[in-house]
């Protein structure tokens, strides 16, 4: 078991059996029970493990954790046998048979292994049990080909993994044969290798050619949207930073411009010194004055501005005006 961990498995035709006791019939619950002591259990399964997944390796791991003690066969079909029966395989047998060498629960592989079991074959690698899953299996004019095998009691039962098998895989590269082909074809592969005529091989480079510009813009398009983003977040910062000054600036503006700011204070005073150049103090009440007659009330200096007549028309009336008031001040006084 150590040597399947560190080497690939040994053919069936290029070693001998690594029996070291007669071959004797054994039933299911020995086997269980780990006898015999002598000898491990030889468990043989068979297939065709084309495009070899993991629902053959769980098979497998199964086929060799039934009993304590046990030596894993595998017999692997050739082309022939399988075209014949079941259908053209996409791995040949040499490819199929390298992949069960290296799967770490196999111990022997038997290549060019029969369709239906005979007694001989059994006899010939001492095969104690043949593990397979319990779904009759119809194939070469039979319901089912373990048939026998399950009647004689050497059969055990495992479980298929559901959702993987090499049906589905190869359904799934049919669904999607335009986009492997193309991508073969992007990859170096010819148009001859691949089966596609001429005008597909140009139908798919055309789309090649369209999902490379396609690529590109959306390169581009995430590279927008990064710069975008990049631009979003630096002027919300800029917002908020002029928010801040702009509260700031505005506080400062009231503080000089305000009902009570140091502007409208300093407007007072200057205004209140230019009243005050503007119109001096008058004189004190307490200051001495010409003496008049009460019985006279003063004229005034200029009565054609107080009369009700019109001035005097010309300068020589005006001038006779003002000599007849300075004779009426001399006989005043």
């Amino acid at each position: 078991p150590l040597q399947t961990l560190t080497a690939p498995a040994p053919f069936a035709d290029e070693t001998s059996c690594q029996c070291r006791a007669p071959h004797e019939k054994l039933t299911v619950a020995q086997a269980r029970r780990g006898t015999p002591v002598d000898r491990p259990v030889r468990v043989y399964a068979d297939g065709i493990f084309d495009l070899f997944h993991s629902g053959h390796a769980r098979a497998l791991m199964q086929a060799k954790t039934l009993f304590p003690n046990s030596y894993l066969l595998v017999g692997v079909c050739s082309d022939d046998l399988t075209h014949k029966f079941k259908g053209f395989t996409v791995m040949n047998e040499t490819e199929r048979y390298e992949a069960l060498r290296h799967c770490r629960y196999v111990d022997e592989v038997i290549r060019d292994a029969p369709w239906t079991l005979t007694p001989e074959f059994l006899e010939k690698h001492k095969i104690d049990f043949v593990a397979h899953d319990d779904i009759p299996y119809s194939s070469a004019g039979s319901d089912d080909v373990y048939k026998h095998i399950k009647e004689a009691g050497m059969f055990v039962p495992t479980q298929r993994t559901e959702g993987i098998s090499t049906s589905d895989i190869i359904t799934r590269i049919v669904r999607d044969y335009d986009v492997y082909a193309r991508r073969n074809l992007q990859r170096g592969y010819t148009a001859k290798e691949l089966n596609v005529s001429f005008i597909n091989e140009k139908k798919y480079r055309f789309q090649n050619q369209v999902d490379k510009m396609k690529e590109k813009v959306k390169n581009v398009e995430e590279k927008s949207k990064e710069f975008v983003n990049k631009v979003e977040e630096k002027s919300h910062d800029l917002i908020q930073k002029w928010e801040e000054k702009s509260r700031e600036f505005i506080g400062n503006f009231l503080e000089l411009f305000g009902p009570d700011g140091a502007w409208k204070q300093m407007f007072q005073e200057r205004s209140g010194r230019m009243l005050q150049a503007f119109s001096p103090r008058q004189s004190p009440t307490s200051s001495p004055t010409r003496g008049r007659s009460p019985s006279r009330s003063p004229s005034p200096p200029f009565p054609w501005l107080f009369n009700k007549a019109s001035p005097p028309s010309s300068p020589k009336a005006a001038s006779a005006s003002l000599s007849s008031m300075s004779e009426g001040d001399e006989d005043e006084k």
